[in-house]
């Protein structure tokens, strides 16, 4: 999918435009060429703009700020990497906005901005980080349920299930963890930058959005040791049903040995053995073999071997 659109917000008391927003998909040529020709943002900033791999920062320019964020995907739950770069230029009149892959919920920064809801390029960014928040706690959250629910049904015999749903979220968390802890740091930096067309009510929702990925980080890193915990209890839980069950068949064999060296005793094939002609010396032995088994049985059980 390519896309490059622009929206212009109109300030109601003159013909002129207050800001307009310009929307890029950077994988189409023509967008690049659009950058390269046509917005007069600098050199540094457009190989900014355009890069593969991003991480959230900002960076200020004499003509303008270059923010770099991360928001969900329109498929998170199915895209290998769950979040979207959204590279921003910010200036005063403009907003250009660059991505590879399409941000989950622009189509209402859209609306939003067609509608006349926002009115400069501090609006748009601020709008934008309250956006990604909002979209990305509700999956952090999610997160935090799955691993409540994995200790609620910590049995060894859903060890395979678990550990697998374990290995699946403590994977999500660290992948969303690795982002949105620079994201907060981006944010706090775009509050405290000296520019123009950031104003006071703006600088107040970047910093409630910066604080809100700061939570979101401390839950995102208490998921991962829980999860690092609960595979930990797994494997004890696992270790321990191997211990109980080696235990079993050790008391059994050792129930049984004194029985296989007297039957094989007495099964010898030579002259000699006692009362082998007898009519009762069969049932004799099974009563001798069933003494000698109840015997080490009652030792097992008065040593606490089953009990630990």
């Amino acid at each position: 999918m390519t896309w490059h659109w622009q929206l212009a917000h109109r300030d109601a008391s003159s013909e002129t435009d207050a800001f307009t927003w310009h929307h890029l998909d950077v994988s189409a040529p023509e967008a690049r060429d659009w950058l390269a020709a046509e917005s007069g943002i600098p050199p540094s900033a457009i190989r900014a703009l355009i890069a593969t791999e991003t991480r959230p920062r900002t960076e200020s320019f004499d003509s303008g700020a270059l923010i770099n964020l991360r928001g969900l995907g329109t498929d998170p739950d199915t895209d290998l990497d769950p979040l979207v770069s959204i590279r921003l230029w910010a200036t005063s009149g403009m907003v250009i906005s660059a991505s590879y892959r399409e941000l989950d919920g622009l189509d209402a920064l859209r609306e939003d901005m067609t509608s006349g809801t926002l009115h400069d390029p501090g609006d748009l960014v601020s709008a934008l980080a309250m956006h990604i928040t909002e979209r990305l706690d509700p999956h952090i959250g999610a997160l935090g349920d799955t691993i409540d629910e994995c200790e609620e049904d910590l049995r060894v015999d859903q060890a395979f299930a678990l550990r697998r749903t374990i290995g699946r979220t403590r994977s999500t968390a660290i992948v969303y963890r690795r982002f949105v802890s620079p994201q907060r740091q981006a944010l706090e930096g775009l509050a405290a930058l000296e520019c123009s067309w950031l104003e006071d009510a703006d600088r107040l929702h970047l910093r409630d959005a910066a604080d809100r990925f700061a939570r979101m980080a401390e839950e995102l890193e208490a998921i991962r040791e829980r999860a690092a915990l609960l595979h930990e209890q797994l494997t004890d839980l696992r270790a321990e049903l191997i211990d109980t069950r080696t235990l079993v068949l050790s008391v059994v064999a050792l129930v049984f040995l004194p029985l296989t060296f007297l039957s094989g005793l007495l099964g010898m094939n030579v002259d000699g053995i006692p009362y082998a002609h007898e009519p009762w010396a069969f049932w004799g032995v099974i009563a001798i073999c069933v003494v000698i088994a109840a015997g080490v049985g009652v030792y097992f059980v008065r040593a606490r071997w089953f009990t630990g």
